[in-house]
């Protein structure tokens, strides 16, 4: 089953002689619970490519599909809507809210939405991401990895069609890196989520399903290997 479809996804900054092409006629699909990862140089347009597909930059055409909704064909209010209650954002800098503890920064998306969170999925993800005995406590009492873990878990907890990771490992060290890349594959597999994902590591793109590499704005799909 298809979740995404990206179809001739392009962005351009400025006009004229002046004009970035920073995606060009991008298209490619994803069926549920595959693990792809992007790489590519900076400023190859990866970051963008994740943005337009998230719903929070606006192409300058083409069509962002999830499950056959087309992200760009509703207004903002209603794209902000479906943004939170389909996608989950895992992001380099965690983003988490420090006044709230692990369990309540990972259930923040729900009570936004006025919907009660699932106590039994609750312990689950927190038994699956090794936080079980961190759920009381505040981002400034985590290490880096356990900040991002909580991101993860945050990311799932909504059940999402689709999972976007900008460079989830980028602020720790190698062996946070592996930790939480293996966490973050476990829970995947577990729950047959759909995940796309932006890493400069080529070791932690050889443990996906598929690598797609961005290179002046055009998409090269590589298959199962970062070679």
């Amino acid at each position: 089953m298809e979740v995404l479809q990206v179809k001739k996804l392009c962005k351009v900054y400025g006009n004229g002689e002046s004009a970035v092409k920073a995606l060009q006629n991008v298209s490619f699909s994803m069926e549920k619970g595959e693990f792809a990862a992007v790489v590519g140089e900076s400023g190859s347009g990866k970051s963008t490519l994740l943005n337009c597909i998230g719903g929070l930059d606006m192409p300058t055409s083409g069509n962002v599909l999830l499950e056959g909704t087309d992200l760009f064909s509703m207004k903002e209010e209603q794209r902000t809507l479906f943004r939170r209650r389909n996608i989950g954002f895992i992001f380099q800098s965690f983003h988490l809210i420090e006044e709230l503890n692990v369990e309540q920064n990972m259930i923040f998306p729900l009570l936004l939405d006025h919907r009660k969170p699932d106590s039994e999925r609750v312990g689950e993800l927190l038994d699956i991401l090794g936080l079980t005995d961190r759920r009381h406590h505040l981002p400034c009492q985590l290490s880096g990895g356990q900040k991002q873990r909580t991101a993860i878990g945050r990311a799932l907890m909504t059940r999402p069609m689709l999972v976007l990771a900008d460079e989830p490992t980028g602020n720790l060290d190698s062996q946070n890196s592996r930790e939480v890349m293996e966490l973050l594959l476990r829970a995947s597999r577990h729950y047959q989520q759909t995940v796309l994902m932006i890493t400069h590591n080529m070791q932690l793109s050889a443990s996906v399903d598929r690598v797609l590499k961005v290179r002046d704005g055009k998409l090269q799909d590589l298959g199962g290997t970062a070679s």
